[in-house]
């Protein structure tokens, strides 16, 4: 008898429940980095609605959907004093689980639970990684400004391009 009873809350429970949601989260973490470290960041959904910021390296936990069988879909701007700021797109997908509603979930989780929990996407790219360009020295009506850098903070594919100073 009880073997009859485990078996049927084992059905009820994956009847009940979608493939996505038994492996998936409705939300993600997503990790941002930056060169240099410590831009300011500021997250948008795709309603424009501010729902994180902080600075680099920086891991956050997003919300996969923004309703139903809608994907949400995230701009992650990067600032930093001297440098180009620059917006990165991060989007929901429909990951591979979702389909599992096939055999495991049924229906309910084809058209129920995973579309309106958001466990049927995954965010895309997982992991923001960017190099802001620094901005360049300017002459405008005769005026000049400079920028000056650490060198830690050159992108890596311009090192090789400094040219050292004698100061004696």
């Amino acid at each position: 008898m009880k073997v009859g009873q485990i078996l049927a809350c084992a059905v009820a429970t994956l009847a009940s429940s979608g493939c996505a949601t038994i492996v998936a989260k409705s939300s993600q973490e997503i990790t941002i980095t930056s060169v240099p470290e410590g831009a300011a960041i500021r997250i948008n959904n795709k309603s424009g609605a501010a729902v994180h910021s902080g600075s680099t390296p920086l891991t956050v936990t997003l919300k996969k959907g923004r309703g139903y069988f809608k994907a949400e879909q995230y701009t992650i701007h990067l600032a930093k004093d001297g440098y180009q700021a620059r917006d990165i797109t991060v989007a929901g997908e429909v990951n591979g689980w979702y389909f599992g509603n096939v055999i495991f979930g049924g229906l309910i989780g084809l058209l129920a639970v995973d579309p309106a929990t958001g466990a049927m996407y995954t965010l895309r790219p997982k992991e923001v990684t960017t190099t802001l360009d620094a901005l360049k020295v300017s002459r405008t009506g005769g005026e000049q400004t400079l920028t000056v850098v650490l060198v830690e903070d050159v992108p890596k594919e311009l090192v090789g391009q400094l040219i050292p100073i004698d100061t004696n």
